[in-house]
């Protein structure tokens, strides 16, 4: 389930000397903030477990506006990271770039995730959200053995005779349907704002948890 997203961005900080001329986004901070705003799809583990948090994406961009280099400064580890760097990636364009910038100057966007307190309520708290990220990063082991089973089933490697203990993880991670649907959601969202890459990943997930239901987007979208 995606939930409503409320986001703050502040003024970006830069290594450059301020003395010059720095790139300013197309219409100004508010219309940055805009940008961020319509173009986050705030990521499933962290809208269900009512993570909120600030996340720092540095970048530099090339002389035609094009991000480049873009990594996570600061974050947490989880799906609010790749959220924050998804989007930086598609403010590509979106800038006006002095004549005399340097290309290596780096950048620093902090974006604010916030879920829904209608949503949330009592259970946005740092107790709660600090249990969530460690179970995030707890999962990441028992995920990688269920992807890593179907890949190598969809290649003909897999020993199939472990195919009940991944049944058995996919039930305890929670890869169910009602997963899958909103995967899908998820990357809907991405294909409309025509970033074919994150939906893509989306995509890529459900067929490595064991579904059909996104291999038609897949063969169409993904060049596979």
């Amino acid at each position: 389930m995606v939930k409503r997203l409320f986001i703050l961005v502040s003024m970006m900080a830069t290594t450059a000397s301020m003395a010059f001329a720095q790139p300013a986004f197309k219409g100004g901070q508010n219309a940055l903030m805009d940008f961020l705003r319509t173009k986050i799809v705030y990521p499933e583990y962290s809208s269900k477990n009512c993570i909120s948090a600030t996340i720092d994406v540095a970048f530099r961009l090339d002389n035609n506006g094009k991000v480049t280099n873009a990594s996570v400064q600061r974050g947490l580890g989880i799906d609010l990271d790749d959220e924050a760097l998804r989007v930086i990636k598609l403010t590509s364009g979106h800038w006006t770039i002095p004549a005399d910038y340097n290309e290596n100057t780096n950048l620093v966007q902090p974006i604010r995730f916030d879920p829904s307190q209608t949503n949330c309520g009592t259970l946005n708290n740092a107790a709660n959200m600090q249990a969530a990220i460690d179970d995030y990063k707890n999962r990441q082991e028992l995920e990688n053995a269920v992807t890593n089973y179907y890949i190598n089933k969809y290649k003909g490697k897999a020993d199939t005779s472990k195919e009940p203990a991944i049944l058995a993880l996919k039930k305890q991670l929670g890869f169910d349907d009602e997963l899958i649907g909103d995967l899908l959601k998820q990357a809907n969202q991405k294909l409309k704002q025509d970033d074919k890459e994150g939906a893509c990943t989306d995509w890529t997930f459900i067929r490595n948890i064991g579904s059909d239901k996104a291999d038609s987007f897949i063969k169409k979208y993904c060049g596979q």
